[in-house]
């Protein structure tokens, strides 16, 4: 129990390792193997979408920012190719490549339930609400910078590294409002099994009117989604 002389503070980091907790429950129920992200973060003065391919997130609401992922071509495959087996595809009807749109398009769904996931986790440990655009997943081979400064009074940037079942490295970087969150008296937070996610991510994809799969190198269309 806290008490009135004990200020309990969230700040950057906490939400960043809340967004990792995320990446990892997500991909792990996902890919039936464990995803783990290491112990240090870096400082990072530039976001950025990298090879083979990556997808980028834009938060805005209680607090703003820009999340981004890159994958290498073979951890993307993995966890692809580990969450499609699972759901009963065989290996035959998978798709061979990383640039195809269906490797895309289950990567992107994946990371639309990392980000449901986080969003509910802010709204009950942090008693605020943001909302975000849907994840763009793009297929690269050239490295394209990403920057929400013009958004953000004091930003911050970090980078986590994570890592497949069998050791691939994936990327997680984090831009955002230096802020601080404060609690002024206990509440409590009721935590969401991966089911629960992957039962609410199911449910809107089917309410959800069928999307166009967008071309996988399309840097037109992501330099406009961010105003740039």
């Amino acid at each position: 129990m806290t008490t009135p002389t004990e200020t309990v503070v969230f700040g950057t980091e906490d939400i960043l390792r809340s967004l990792c907790d995320s990446v990892t429950k997500v991909l792990t129920a996902a890919s039936h193997s464990q995803i783990r992200y290491s112990g240090m973060v870096q400082r990072i003065t530039k976001t950025c979408l990298k090879p083979d391919i990556g997808c980028f997130v834009l938060f805005d609401g209680g607090f703003s920012g820009l999340v981004v992922i890159n994958f290498s071509a073979t951890a993307a495959m993995e966890l692809y190719e580990s969450y499609m087996l699972s759901m009963g595809m065989s290996k035959a009807e998978l798709a061979g490549s990383h640039t195809s749109d269906e490797v895309g398009n289950v990567m992107g769904e994946l990371m639309n339930q990392i980000v449901g996931d986080f969003t509910s986790k802010v709204a009950r440990e942090l008693q605020t609400h943001i909302t975000q655009n849907q994840p763009k997943m793009l297929a690269l081979n050239k490295q394209v910078m990403l920057s929400v400064d013009t958004n953000l009074d004091k930003p911050e940037a970090r980078r986590v590294t994570f890592y497949t079942g069998r050791n691939n490295i994936f990327y997680l970087e984090l831009a955002m409002d230096r802020t601080e969150f404060i609690r002024l008296h206990d509440f409590e937070c009721h935590e969401s099994s991966p089911d629960d996610v992957f039962e609410q991510a199911n449910a809107a994809s089917q309410s959800a009117p069928a999307r166009q799969p967008a071309a996988s190198n399309d840097h037109d269309d992501l330099l406009d989604s961010l105003g740039m």
